[in-house]
């Protein structure tokens, strides 16, 4: 029986509009009971609610936020940042080198939350000036957060509400830390196939490896980091949801972009909740890419390589 996400079920937005939409409580828990988690559906049950039992949106949002802030620290301490900047770094030289022309360029990153990585891309500049880093969420709150953080670091990126796909100015790239796992069945080839049909000429998306004791890792780390029972709950079940090598090299095989896993399964650490990347890039840049990571060209896979290869 699949688990469910409680951050998935307690705050609902139309996908297009950005229009918040209410949330009964009761039929979140219903869901989470269905699914076998009874003690999801007690964290749920637990939060304020209208009379007519819809949950309380002010609530939520001080709820969510509190516990962007703490995944926020869990991204600094496993150096989230250092480790996506060591593949967009000759990802943009490999673009810059191609593209014949001048920037300027623009990172995307989808379902950015409180904009962790796009602020710390900001604050080190390490991408150059000629790209400009843009972060999207659907949630209103958590991309008003991310505003104000940004504003009062005084960065130089920008937050949008809204569906990522539907920006008026296109992407460069476009990238995400822990999103692909909240996409199940059509809906995450849909994901990758939206960004080969944009302009885009690349993505890079950080999701949990899903090895067999990623789960374990997982309930230790967050257990030590989480305070909030949501938070734990969460950050367990997005290990257990996380998607195989396998799966993600299918998903991004979409025309028009060659799919790529850096540090496929058995070179990563089996023993904690370990983010790896799967690449798409434009076919004309993927050697350009390789000479600009060099040696570290060797952890960079296609379907191929992949035991069986990929189908």
């Amino acid at each position: 029986m699949q688990r469910l996400e409680i951050s998935d079920l307690i705050t609902a937005v139309d996908p297009h509009s950005g229009r918040r939409l209410p949330v009964r409580r009761a039929e979140a828990v219903r869901l989470l009971r269905e699914s076998g988690d009874g003690h999801a559906a007690g964290i749920v049950a637990g939060l304020p609610a209208d009379e007519d039992g819809v949950l309380d949106p002010r609530a939520v949002d001080r709820l969510l936020i509190s516990v962007h802030t703490e995944l926020q620290r869990l991204s600094e301490e496993l150096r989230i940042g250092e480790r996506l900047l060591h593949l967009l770094g000759p990802l943009f030289t490999a673009i810059r080198e191609t593209s014949g022309q001048p920037g300027p360029y623009r990172l995307v990153d989808v379902g950015c939350g409180l904009g962790y990585l796009v602020r710390r891309l900001a604050a080190t500049g390490a991408l150059g000036a000629d790209v400009e880093l843009v972060g999207v969420d659907l949630d209103a709150a958590l991309v008003g957060e991310a505003d104000r953080l940004a504003r009062a670091e005084g960065l130089d990126c920008r937050f949008v509400h809204g569906n990522a796909f539907d920006l008026p100015e296109a992407a460069t790239v476009y990238v995400s830390t822990g999103v692909l796992h909240h996409f199940r069945g059509p809906a995450l080839a849909e994901f990758f196939r939206a960004q080969a049909a944009s302009p885009a000429l690349a993505f890079c998306h950080f999701d949990i490896a899903a090895t067999r004791l990623a789960p374990i890792g997982a309930w230790v780390f967050h257990r030590a980091r989480m305070r909030h029972p949501l938070g734990r709950h969460d950050g367990v079940v997005s290990a257990r949801r996380a998607h195989s090598d396998e799966t993600l090299l299918r998903a991004a095989d979409v025309p028009g972009m060659r799919p790529l896993l850096y540090e496929p399964h058995g070179t990563v650490n089996p023993f904690c909740t370990t983010l790896r990347p799967v690449l798409g890039v434009r076919p004309h840049l993927e050697a350009p890419l390789r000479r600009a990571l060099g040696r570290a060209a060797r952890r960079l896979v296609g379907p191929e390589h992949l035991a069986g290869g990929v189908r």
